[in-house]
């Protein structure tokens, strides 16, 4: 059975907004992080999408986000999280190495990017095969559905080459035990 998997970035959070590393580490959304998840929220209801399963990350700012966009039960899952950037969480983004960072974090406490690849993949593909229903919604993180769409490229002609932004969705087709990215979908907050 075909379905359908949109993963979505949470909205923009204090520490987006204060420029900010933020991986394990959690800060709320803004008032315009609220906005944005309203809008996205908006999307499904304008497309008529019927979101059947959802899940989120365990961090607050994706539960958040997720709870301005459905009203059924949804599971919080810690494979979900964004990457752990150890020693560097909180601390300013000029401080972030250049891309790809590779092992770096590894050295100050956090994740390999191999290592966290591998767990967000596994992740969403153990939720994806498992769910019963057609079509499922997985509010998680940018460097998340980065790290998800890479491992998926291979099946796709679509691409984003600019940061995934804030409540950006990833559209997805699960078929025979492989993803297809079918669309990326960037709001228009250029008036928030």
């Amino acid at each position: 059975m075909d379905k359908i998997l949109y993963l979505m970035r949470h909205g923009e959070t204090l520490f987006n907004s204060q420029n900010k590393i933020q991986g394990w580490c959690d800060s709320p959304l803004t008032s315009k992080g609220i906005m944005q998840a309203s809008i996205a929220g908006e999307f499904f209801r304008k497309e008529k999408i019927m979101i059947e399963s959802a899940y989120c990350s365990t961090s607050e700012r994706a539960s958040d986000t997720l709870e301005k966009i459905i009203n059924i039960p949804y599971k919080r899952v810690k494979g979900l999280k964004e990457w752990n950037f150890g020693a560097y969480e909180g601390e300013p983004e000029y401080l972030n190495p250049s891309l790809p960072y590779g092992d770096f974090f590894y050295s100050y406490g956090g994740e390999k990017e191999s290592d966290f690849k591998k767990r967000i993949s596994e992740t969403i593909m153990n939720i994806v095969s498992s769910e019963s229903n057609k079509t499922i919604l997985i509010v998680s993180h940018g460097a998340a559905c980065r790290q998800f769409m890479r491992s998926w490229g291979h099946t796709s002609k679509i691409d984003q080459k600019e940061k995934l932004g804030n409540c950006c969705i990833l559209k997805f087709r699960y078929s025979h035990e492989e993803f297809e990215l079918l669309e990326i979908i960037n709001h228009d907050f250029s008036e928030l």
